[in-house]
Parts: C-alpha cells; structure tokens; sequence
C-alpha cells in the first residue's frame, strides 16, 4: 500500500524532514524513508542540532577527537554540522538526480549571530558550500532586512538558498522579487541560470500561536468580540499560508518569469515550515491538511510526518477558501490585531531563538569536551 506521504506527490507537494540526527543518517532510517515515504529533502537549524547533540551520544567520539586536536566549540559545531549535512546529502543526491533537480536537497543554516551581518553571512555561505561540495545542498539565510541582499548576492554567485524566518506576506513578496531580479543580473552576465535552486520558507504555527495569544487577551477586555474572536483563532496562518501562495503564484506565473524559464530558471518554492501543532486543541496535522499545493513544500519534524502518515488528508488544499482570505485577515485587524508588529516580533523572535540554541549547543560542547576528556 502506497504511504500518504507518497501521495502527496500527486497533489504536487513535496515532503521534507525538519529533523536530522546522525545515528539515522547511517542506520537506514532516513534512507527509509526516502524510499517508503518519498521523502525528498532535509532541513536543520541550530535548535535541531542542539537536540541532536545534547540529547544523544551520536557526537561524542567525534567531539572527543576534536578537543584533543585544540578545536574550539565554534569549529566543533561547524564540523558536526558540515559532516551531517554532507552525508545527508550524500543520501538524497539520487533523488535530486532522479528528479532533475527539482527535489533532494538538504539545508543548512548559517550562524544566527551573523543574520545582520551580509560580509559574513556570505563569507561563511561561500566556505559551507565550497566545503561540502554537493550540489544539492542549500544554506539557510534568515528574510531579515539584510537577508535581502545576502539572498540577492548568493543568487547571483549560483549558491542555493533556503530564506527562513518569514512571517509576513510582503516580505516574502521582496523576497520572492529579489530571487527573480538576482536571476535576471546572472543571466544578464552570461551565466548559467539552470543550476540554481531556492526555496522561501514561510514558518506557520507561530503565527497562530502568536495571534491566538493576542486574540485571547483582546476577548478577555472586550467581552463583546468573544464569540467573534472564538471563530477567529487558528485561523491566521492558513489564511497568511494562502495569501503568500497568491502572491507565488502572481510572481511565478507572470511573463517575466516565464522569460527566466526560457533560459531554464527554477520556481523559488514556497516552504511551510514550523508546521507541527503547538496548540493541542487542534488538529494534529492541521498545518499540513490545509497547505497542499502545487509548487510548494512541507517539511515535517518525525511526529507530524508519523502523523499524516497514520490520518492526514489529501483532500484540503490551500486552493480551498484562498478568495476569503484576505476578508479573514482584514476581520482580525479590525478586532485590534495589528499584523505589522506582529511579524516583526515573530522575525525577531525567531532570530534569537536560533541564536540561543547555538549559544546552547556551544556550552554543551563544551561540557561534552570536559567530561570526555577527563
């Protein structure tokens, strides 16, 4: 019996792994299920690695070597992680060979203290990438202000970027242009425009968490908007996820980047990540029912992906509803939900999020090194 997760294919959705560990990238776990479910991809950030790291003893050879070569706990990291990434992708190479290079790709992010910082953001995208020397492999560049012009700069060099952290549909929107406008000087220039992959990773459930919150304190001074904002929680980020894929679909299917296609340029795919169900009185696989569409991808931590797999649905589709969206947004904003502070604080959040956990992975290596050691 074929997997759901292989189904989805079908619908044109492509499943990625928010999750990696190192024990999986050698036991057949993950080369399981690349066959059984038809995984196409991983994703990683330092929060991932933290757990990995912290939580394991996959690393602790690899780290005891390490410290008694005088490595210190920033090159520690890096070569957890550039060795991690370069055996997934060594695993997912056969799919992104299979499918053209549409699919088969593994994302790494880059150092969360540099997010404003474009020399050194590009300085180290530049080495990952030289370093691991696969093709199918992106690095991850937070949709900060600066992010626009580390992504637009990448783009131009033929290096893959993963642009995480967006919240907010007109940033995506500034991204999505950047892609395109970064394709368009490449090919201007004479270069190869074919081999370039990108994918605009657009975090779901934070958004609902966010905005639920807020709701829930607005219902609780204005009792009169209760049963109004009851029908109105959980609802933000699908109605977000669908007004971003109208605009995909604007940008991408518009004649000026048909001209890009001509020459043999990419889609920047949209990618819902952050889709795990933080608020347990919804649906277990509630950011992945909802978000099937073509062009676009999922990527799942292990538990959503068992999920869908035992009951998620291949029959709701972000298509579903995408004209009401907007009137669902513009409904919260009038109930005092202001939209603008809220991706603000979601961008930063999230930016210091990824920074504590490599602050954290940086002192448990250490701790890791001092206990091996002795």
């Amino acid at each position: 019996m074929t997997h759901r997760t292989m189904q989805v294919k079908e619908k044109g959705q492509s499943f990625w792994m928010d999750h990696i560990q190192r024990h999986e990238l050698h036991d057949g776990t993950l080369k399981r299920l690349i066959e059984e479910d038809g995984l196409c991809g991983v994703t990683s950030n330092p929060t991932i690695f933290m757990n990995a790291v912290s939580k394991s003893r996959d690393y602790d050879e690899q780290i005891k070597r390490l410290v008694q070569e005088g490595k210190s706990s920033e090159e520690i990291y890096h070569h957890i992680t550039v060795d991690d990434i370069r055996q997934a992708g060594t695993l997912f190479l056969p799919v992104f060979e299979q499918t053209n290079g549409y699919d088969g790709f593994v994302s790494i992010e880059l150092n969360p203290q540099n997010a404003f910082n474009i020399e050194a953001s590009i300085a180290e995208a530049q080495q990952i990438i030289s370093e691991i020397g696969l093709p199918n492999i992106m690095v991850k560049v937070p949709g900060t202000p600066q992010g626009v012009s580390i992504v637009r700069q990448l783009i131009r060099e033929g290096i893959n970027v993963n642009i995480t952290l967006l919240f907010s549909p007109d940033r995506y929107k500034q991204i999505a242009q950047t892609y395109i406008e970064a394709l368009e000087e490449r090919s201007h220039s004479g270069r190869d425009i074919s081999d370039v992959h990108s994918v605009a990773s657009f975090f779901i459930s934070r958004i609902d968490t966010k905005v639920d919150n807020h709701l829930d304190s607005i219902a609780a001074s204005q009792e009169a908007l209760t049963q109004k904002i009851s029908s109105l929680r959980g609802q933000a980020a699908t109605a977000i996820a669908k007004r971003t894929y109208t605009l995909f679909k604007e940008l991408f299917f518009a004649d000026r980047f048909k001209q890009l296609q001509d020459k043999g340029a990419r889609f920047q795919r949209v990618l819902w990540a952050s889709t795990s169900t933080k608020d347990p009185s919804y649906s277990d696989v509630k950011y992945v029912d909802g978000l099937i569409a073509p062009h676009t991808v999922n990527t799942l931590p292990p538990k959503t992906l068992d999920a869908f797999r035992d009951h998620g649905s291949l029959q709701h589709t972000i298509e579903e509803g995408i004209q009401e969206a907007p009137v669902m947004l513009k409904e919260m904003e009038q109930c005092g939900i202001d939209f603008a502070q809220t991706y603000d604080e979601l961008q930063e959040e999230g930016v210091k999020a990824f920074e504590k956990s490599y602050l954290d992975l940086l002192v448990s290596i250490e701790e890791k090194g001092r206990a091996l050691r002795a």
